[in-house]
């Protein structure tokens, strides 16, 4: 069974107020490929996650073991001219929209950028970033930090992306700096060693 809620002893108990995972979510099972971000994006976990029925936008979604505060990973599947979350205000505070024309360099400023205005924070550092690849083709992987909006919470993040027929492919993972992302980094990693892009039909037959 997937890993639940649980409290977080010591500081971390005092820092975090976990939330329930909720009706609705799915079980995903491990050793199956999985459709994500509706998408031909597929991944291949090694153990169970739980996928979250609340996305951050049209085309992303969102995975975790014990609730997207404690460990969440976010897939993206953004076409030209779309932004990676939802709109929190066009007018005010309008989103940074990904472009075909971009490089696999600006990915992590789109990133950093959509977190600052979807996520209220100011407090966002971008850590190494390097070329990998990803999708079968070129690609780049970042780390960053940062806190929401209201919190004390350090959180560590990691994302691995590509540029694939126009369309970007993004994975991200973030978790609080104490205790979850060490713990539970490797899980990603290995998710995004299992990401591909399959046939339209192969998808649907799943």
């Amino acid at each position: 069974m997937a890993k639940r809620i649980f409290s977080i002893a010591g500081a971390m108990s005092a820092l975090l107020s976990a939330q329930p995972l909720m009706a609705g979510n799915a079980l995903m099972s491990a050793g199956t490929p999985v459709a994500v971000a509706r998408s031909t994006l597929t991944v291949t976990p090694e153990q169970e996650w739980n996928r979250l029925s609340a996305r951050p936008g049209r085309n992303s979604e969102t995975w975790t073991l014990d609730g997207d505060d404690l460990n969440g990973v976010n897939f993206y599947s953004i076409e030209s001219g779309r932004a990676l979350f939802r709109e929190v205000s066009k007018k005010t505070k309008p989103l940074p929209h990904f472009s075909s024309t971009m490089l696999l360099t600006d990915i992590p400023a789109l990133l950093e950028n959509s977190y600052r205005i979807a996520l209220g924070t100011t407090l966002f550092t971008m850590g190494e970033i390097e070329p990998m690849p990803f999708l079968g083709t070129k690609g780049v992987r970042f780390s960053y930090s940062f806190r929401k909006q209201m919190e004390d919470v350090s959180r560590n993040g990691e994302a691995v992306g590509a540029i694939v027929d126009g369309r970007l492919y993004l994975m991200s993972f973030d978790a609080p700096a104490i205790l979850y992302f060490d713990r539970d980094i490797a899980a990603f990693r290995q998710m995004a060693t299992t990401a591909r892009l399959e046939s339209a039909v192969a998808v649907a037959r799943r």
